[in-house]
């Protein structure tokens, strides 16, 4: 009788443990997979560790770029990975070697697929040697064949069959685009939180003709060709005042609620950058992550900088925890007001901001001295994925900064 009983509690013990066993992920190298299409996937790499308090972590590898990825939660099988700054995150069920689930923006309602598995592999399978370098600087049009066709510019270095690069549009970057040339297709990928960008194209030595997949909400088709002298318009000449208006001016609440306007006296006498962005917005992130670097390199700096945020969170509390996340996460010390939430349609923002004659990207940033009066106003960003270009901008806004600031100083 004794040992039936003690085989009975050997036994509840045994499903017990069975139970209870917690599930580990495994630590090292992973490759995700986003389902853009039915015939596509936009795969990246990742690195998984696990922390001294039991938490995981994770890094995110495009070209040259790295994401840490420090919200993990776990529970039972089921996992939910929160994106640095923005909204998006990944949920899911997982095993130790395997996580399946989708990737997920509720303001937008986009779902993509997500699966990943642990192991060390390459981002894409190369199945040929590349026929073709296409190192260098290509002309490019995107959306071809409809009325949103839109310039841009490549530029892209390959090593062998590695291939790393991004494209300019007249509204920004692309940011760390990460991929293989093999026979004579190229592919390239990003993944960071926010963009979830694969490009897909057959090259010649002279000639591009692709796709752009946006995660599976939208593809454009795209075509290129070499051109080592093109350039896009000027950033400083997209975006201005229109005819009849002589100045800029906003009034916009901040996080309690009180209205901030370019004529409050904080601004008053002082050069004033007026940052157009989002949240949501990757190149906004970079470009805002430079401004608090500079002025962390120049505490001294006499100059008032401003955020207007269009979100396109569903609700104004949502919008606020976005903005109050990205101050936190950054150490944005200047304000950020809220200019709009449950959509970030530049129309809309148009019609907050009449004095333009448009608002063509997120971010714009409207530069004025110290007598209320715009000097110049800057579309897009070209973020550090950009190379030359990113040293370049850094180089002009230092300049410009230092003849706002010197003038203003000798008019005082």
């Amino acid at each position: 009788m004794n040992r039936i009983w003690f085989l009975f509690i050997g036994i509840i013990v045994l499903f017990t443990s069975c139970e209870t066993k917690k599930i580990e992920l495994a630590e090292g190298d992973w490759l995700a997979k986003l389902d853009v299409s039915p015939n596509e996937v936009l795969p990246f790499n990742f690195s998984l560790a696990k922390n001294e308090d039991g938490s995981y972590s994770m890094e995110m590898y495009n070209a040259d770029e790295v994401v840490t990825v420090d919200e993990i939660e776990i529970w039972n099988d089921s996992i939910r990975i929160k994106m640095p700054i923005y909204e998006g995150f990944i949920a899911g069920t997982f095993s130790e070697n395997e996580i399946n689930g989708s990737f997920i923006k509720e303001s937008l309602n986009r779902i993509v697929p997500f699966s990943a598995k642990h192991g060390k592999q390459d981002r894409f399978d190369q199945k040929t040697e590349p026929n073709i370098n296409i190192s260098g600087i290509w002309e490019v049009n995107f959306d071809v064949g409809t009325d949103n066709e839109y310039p841009a510019k490549g530029i892209f270095m390959q090593n062998d069959n590695v291939l790393k690069g991004t494209f300019r549009t007249k509204t920004g970057d692309y940011r760390y685009l990460d991929g293989i040339v093999s026979g004579d297709t190229l592919k390239l990928s990003t993944f960071d939180g926010a963009h979830a960008f694969l490009f897909t194209a057959k090259v010649s030595d002279s000639t591009l003709n692709g796709y752009f997949y946006s995660g599976n909400h939208s593809v454009e088709k795209f075509v290129g060709k070499r051109n080592e002298a093109f350039e896009l318009p000027d950033a400083n000449t997209l975006t201005f005042l229109k005819e009849g208006y002589d100045g800029f001016d906003f009034s916009f609440p901040n996080e309690t609620g009180g209205m901030v306007s370019l004529s409050d006296p904080q601004f008053k006498d002082k050069v004033v950058l007026v940052q157009i962005m989002g949240t949501w917005c990757p190149n906004c992130l970079d470009e805002t992550k430079f401004y608090v670097d500079y002025l962390n390199k120049n505490p001294d700096l006499d100059v008032e900088f401003v955020a207007l945020a269009f979100e396109y969170a569903k609700t104004e509390e949502k919008a606020w925890n976005g903005i109050e996340r990205l101050k936190n996460r950054v150490g944005v010390e200047y304000p950020i007001l809220l200019a709009q939430y449950g959509t970030s349609d530049k129309q809309k923002a148009n019609e907050k901001l009449p004095m333009l004659n448009h608002v063509l990207s997120y971010p714009t940033t409207i530069y004025i001295d110290k007598k209320g009066e715009v000097h110049k106003i800057h579309t897009g960003f070209n973020g550090p994925a950009t190379g030359e270009k990113h040293e370049a901008f850094k180089k002009e806004f230092d300049e410009t900064i230092n003849l706002l600031t010197t003038a203003s100083m000798e008019t005082k």
